[in-house]
């Protein structure tokens, strides 16, 4: 895998010429930014910006206008590899802040390993409903200590509305969910995007992670997506590595809140 080639494809495709991540979701891009607006119930902010020391300020003056006036809370999301490279400083002195380093890592999804073999007693799940979107919830509200409305929201009116784009699947200890995950799948792309892996504590540790890379792998392939990509936290980059994934830059989210 050449990673300039890779990384040069990920960033005209899943950001500057981003599909919307959801029903209800849209996508704008300018001459120098992509954007999205999910509102209430989705991802707000930027994908993608091509700027310059000139150009900068008044680029992210334009974003906050737009999120503010409508009361939204968004995120610009700024790989490693953006200029101009004193952005982060510019977009704290505009009242951004920054959120935790992630890796950008991606894999090929034909040359990874399928096999699914998750621990004894775990039966794994594909999620298609609303139960099934609440087993996930409740994984999510544990593994991340957060409030899964949001996600409860979001993913059953994907996999209503368009159940082609996503595939999220939930591990079960008997009538017990412990772990859950989902699998972006954008149209006309070469890159599945691996989300929301998250396992309670008393199940960490086990192969449960590994299994459920593997399930969506498999599909993803099947599918007819080349690479797999994921936002990578320091608890999972060494298990990606182990498991075939190469980091091509790193990325971290400057959220603004509009003031009340």
């Amino acid at each position: 895998m050449n990673h300039d080639e890779v990384l040069a494809t990920f960033d005209a495709q899943m950001r500057r010429n981003a599909r919307p991540d959801g029903p209800g979701a849209r996508v704008e891009r300018a001459g120098t930014t992509t954007r999205q607006t999910g509102g209430e119930s989705g991802w707000n902010g930027v994908l993608w910006s091509g700027l310059d020391a000139e150009s900068a300020d008044a680029a992210i003056l334009e974003q906050v206008k737009h999120f503010t006036e409508l009361g939204l809370e968004f995120e610009w999301k700024l790989y490693a590899h953006d200029l101009p490279h004193d952005l982060p400083e510019l977009l704290r002195a505009a009242g951004f802040t920054s959120e935790p380093e992630e890796a950008l890592m991606v894999a090929e999804a034909g040359v990874l390993s399928t096999a699914v073999v998750p621990p004894e007693g775990i039966t794994l799940r594909e999620v298609t409903d609303a139960a099934g979107v609440e087993l996930m919830a409740i994984v999510h509200d544990q593994a991340f200590e957060t409030d899964g409305s949001r996600i409860r929201t979001q993913l059953l009116k994907q996999l209503t509305e368009a159940p082609d784009t996503v595939v999220a699947v939930v591990a079960m200890a008997g009538d017990v969910p412990v772990s859950s995950a989902r699998m972006e799948l954008p149209p006309d792309a070469d890159f599945a995007g691996l989300w929301g892996g998250g396992t309670v504590e008393a199940w960490r540790g086990r192969g449960l992670y590994r299994a459920l890379i593997a399930y969506r792998a498999r599909i993803a392939a099947e599918r007819g997506y080349r690479y797999l990509q994921v936002d990578a936290s320091d608890q999972s980059r060494p298990i990606l590595a182990r498991l075939g994934f190469a980091q091509l830059s790193t990325t971290t989210p400057y959220v603004y809140q509009p003031r009340s």
